[in-house]
């Protein structure tokens, strides 16, 4: 099917934490297989389940009490997040043979410009098919592929039309959207979750088409006065994707340009409710942002602090910054300025979410020091010294005392990898 100049494919791995596990285990390709947090004590949530758990009704975030309920039989196998990555990695390679323009969206999602390849391979449904042969010939993942012109449109292909369709491969172009896109309701629509539905359906839009046919400036209009005078942004980006507009090229680049600010956001286990207890965990997130921030060469001159509650449907919480006098990425210095933002603005709810990040970030090879004489060297010299032991025997060989004690998370999270088990 012949598209504009560019073609661009978005390639997602079906069900890929478990179709890891599977191509490792062969005597479980025809059971229901599910990747979860602990199977030892049977708790936490599903985070990919294998298309036979699928058929039972078992889905991704459930519970696993809830999943064993409707599949008895089910395997539950615990993630292993440095495994997953290593074969994303391996995938990637495989994308690399066809174009240079590769660009991931997540571990399992890569977007592929095969504009300039198809010269060399064939048509663009050609170029899928060989994709995935290759990717399941190396790796038994299979993968589905979206076709079109654009990123945008070939995300929603391949999430609404090629993962249902038998050969995992749908080319959607531009002028079939009113046709075959816009029926879909509008949770379907790519950067929609749950609480943006609830506020699309308060305005009367139930189909991504009822956004699509709107106005930009009337649907500008609704937004800010369905959630307040900022939403313009917000407002432009979603009726763009609904219409399916989207310019941005696909880049090798996207996670490698200069960065704005390091952060790090931790779901807690359990609320915290004193401010002792979360200032143990706010020591431990700024030492992290420090970390990353020392081993990108960089300092902040902006420190921020933020919060949520558990009830994520009714959020409480809050988001603080301020300006240091000069650029740090020293663990403590930042820790004494999130401290003092946090105990200035916390209303003394229980606390599920923290975050603590450095922005208006520089280099640390030219920063001001402090008028006054202190021993700011020594500690910059300490600090580096620990994140190189750390690096050589693992990010618990040295800790705060403090993060032994029960709210502390450090040793817990030594042990993962985004949350999920290493």
């Amino acid at each position: 099917m012949k598209l504009s100049n560019k073609v661009i494919i978005l390639a997602d791995c079906q069900s890929f934490y478990a179709s890891c596990e599977k191509a490792e285990r062969p005597e479980l390709q025809d059971k229901p297989v599910v990747v979860a947090g602990s199977p030892e004590t049977r708790s936490g949530i599903i985070l990919a389940a294998c298309p036979v758990a699928k058929r039972f009704g078992v889905t991704t975030a459930e519970t696993i009490r809830e999943t064993l309920a409707k599949c008895p039989d089910l395997t539950i196998i615990k993630p292993r997040m440095r495994h997953y990555i290593n074969v994303s990695l391996k995938i990637s390679e495989i994308y690399e043979r066809y174009s240079d323009l590769v660009e991931p969206f997540s571990i399992d999602e890569q977007f592929v410009d095969i504009s300039s390849s198809l010269s060399l391979f064939g048509e663009p449904e050609q170029i899928a098919k060989a994709i995935q042969n290759q990717v399941w010939a190396e790796t038994k993942v299979w993968v589905r592929v979206g076709i079109s012109s654009n990123k945008v449109i070939s995300k929603m292909a391949c999430d609404h039309f090629a993962k249902k369709n038998e050969t995992g491969i749908y080319t959607l172009r531009k002028e079939e959207l009113p046709e075959k896109l816009w029926p879909l309701s509008i949770e379907k629509m790519f950067m929609v979750g749950s609480q943006m539905t609830r506020h699309l359906t308060r305005m009367g839009l139930y189909t991504i088409g009822d956004l699509a046919r709107l106005e930009l400036y009337d649907f500008k209009r609704k937004m800010r006065y369905q959630m307040g005078k900022n939403a313009d942004i917000h407002a432009e980006m979603l009726w763009k994707i609904a219409n399916g507009y989207d310019d941005s090229p696909v880049s090798p680049f996207t996670f490698s340009a200069q960065q704005k600010g390091i952060g790090h956001m931790m779901t807690l286990p359990y609320d915290l409710h004193t401010i002792e207890e979360i200032k143990v965990c706010l020591h431990e997130l700024s030492q992290w942002v420090c970390e990353r921030c020392r081993s990108k060469g960089l300092m902040g001159w902006v420190a921020s602090v933020g919060c949520q509650g558990a009830d994520f449907d009714r959020p409480t919480g809050f988001h603080r910054q301020m300006r240091m006098p000069y650029t740090t990425n020293l663990s403590a210095e930042v820790y004494d300025v999130v401290s003092l933002l946090f105990e200035r603005h916390w209303n003394g709810l229980p606390v599920r979410k923290l975050a603590v990040s450095l922005s208006d970030l520089t280099t640390d090879e030219v920063y001001q020091m402090p008028m006054f004489p202190t021993d700011r060297e020594r500690k910059i010299t300490l600090e580096k010294t620990t994140d190189e032991i750390k690096q050589r025997f693992g990010s618990a060989a040295i800790m705060r005392a403090s993060s032994i004690t029960p709210s502390g998370q450090a040793k817990r999270r030594s042990k993962m990898i985004g949350g999920h088990s290493k």
